[in-house]
């Protein structure tokens, strides 16, 4: 997708057309590039790994048994997307998750924290509108993922 430097900052945002407009105003040293979206969910129980089928995962794809804890999976369409991402993380110095400011949002940024498993850095980060200025406010005010928000 987009040229890689050592060091730059990843910024991954929703949609692949606000990347460009971003990427325009970060300048150089930022890699612009996007998630298109939700990459992962539940499974249908009839998609669940074999073994996963019989334990407490098998009738909802959520282990019942230890607090609810759900088994997600990235959706089929998304793997070459998320292998994309990991690959440019590799060469950034630190994440910006800058995906859209609502509930949905925030769920994929953690959704995206969770599969790519960063060893840098990671920030929230969210702008009102794409312009100069706005992406300059959500630099100045990166945050961590509201986890009370994912869970709503």
């Amino acid at each position: 997708m987009s040229e890689k430097v050592d060091g730059t900052k990843l910024v991954i945002v929703e949609s692949p057309a606000k990347s460009k407009s971003i990427a325009k105003y970060l300048g150089e040293g930022w890699v612009v590039d996007a998630s298109a979206g939700h990459i992962r969910d539940l499974p249908q129980p009839s998609d669940l790994p074999a073994d996963m089928k019989k334990g407490p995962y098998g009738k909802f794809a959520v282990d019942t048994t230890n607090g609810f804890e759900p088994y997600y999976v990235v959706y089929p369409d998304k793997k070459k997307r998320v292998t994309e991402l990991k690959r440019e993380l590799k060469d950034a110095s630190a994440l910006y998750l800058a995906t859209d400011a609502d509930r949905e949002g925030e769920a994929i940024a953690w959704h995206l924290l969770q599969e790519l498993k960063p060893k840098v850095p990671v920030y929230r980060m969210t702008f009102t509108e794409i312009t100069k200025e706005g992406i300059a406010r959500g630099l100045e005010n990166i945050r961590e993922i509201d986890a009370d928000l994912v869970d709503a």
